[in-house]
């Protein structure tokens, strides 16, 4: 069962994912809305155009993108702060790359496709983040991000309630650092890249299913409201 109570004494704490690091694969574990965005995150990105194309995976944490991504062609490369995370990445075919998403240890252009997945409401500098998603992104690569939104309805639904659920722990987000969609469009058409952008929301049968142990995912629905959490995809201009 999850441990909703998880939390650490201060919010956005990076040690938190170390002391969580043993639910990372649980589908009924504290990250287990991670898995779904997974699985969404995944639908956006397309089969490989290339032989030896890169994914590179900012914020990969322990890769629950690997298994929605392992058939599309890529070479899938993740980056991460944490420790236990990388090392159980490398389990599911990740190769791990240690660093800061607002300072990616990568060269210019290495990458086919950029994923940024529930990364950028957890760092200090937005800005830095999306200029270094862009920077290693190749001309006519793809830039895919999903993120929560800064209003006060994500910071009702996202932190008041969600982190009460167990679906997310207790004390992983700080509001201060939810991202400004027009901030965020800004910054990615200043590196070239165009962003188009779309809501999401559990499908509430689903959720009602896994809630009662009868689904181990939760499907997510595209909506038109971004004010919540939200999905961001766009190419680069050659």
């Amino acid at each position: 069962m999850a441990r909703s109570g998880t939390r650490t004494a201060l919010r956005n704490d990076p040690q938190l994912y170390e002391t969580c690091a043993d639910q990372w694969w649980q589908p009924q574990g504290v990250f287990a809305m991670l898995h779904w965005l997974a699985a969404a995150r995944a639908a956006l990105v397309p089969t490989a155009s290339r032989t030896d194309a890169v994914l590179v995976d900012l914020g990969c944490g322990a890769g629950l993108l690997a298994p929605h991504v392992a058939d599309k062609g890529y070479r899938h490369i993740g980056v991460d702060r944490s420790p236990s995370a990388l090392r159980q990445a490398a389990e599911h075919g990740v190769l791990p790359v240690m660093g800061d998403v607002q300072e990616v240890p990568l060269p210019t252009g290495c990458a086919d496709c950029v994923v940024a997945g529930e990364i950028l409401e957890h760092v200090a500098d937005l800005r830095a983040a999306v200029a270094e998603a862009c920077r290693i992104l190749r001309p006519g690569g793809l830039l895919v991000l999903d993120t929560l939104a800064s209003t006060a309805l994500c910071r009702v639904l996202a932190i008041g309630i969600a982190e009460r659920l167990p679906v997310a722990p207790r004390g992983v987000h700080d509001p201060a650092l939810l991202v400004d969609r027009d901030v965020l469009a800004g910054e990615a058409a200043r590196h070239g890249v165009d962003l188009a952008l779309r809501g999401l929301r559990p499908s509430l049968p689903d959720l009602l299913a896994w809630s009662l142990g009868r689904r181990t995912a939760v499907r997510l629905v595209p909506i038109r409201v971004t004010s919540v959490l939200f999905q961001a995809i766009g190419w680069k201009k050659g």
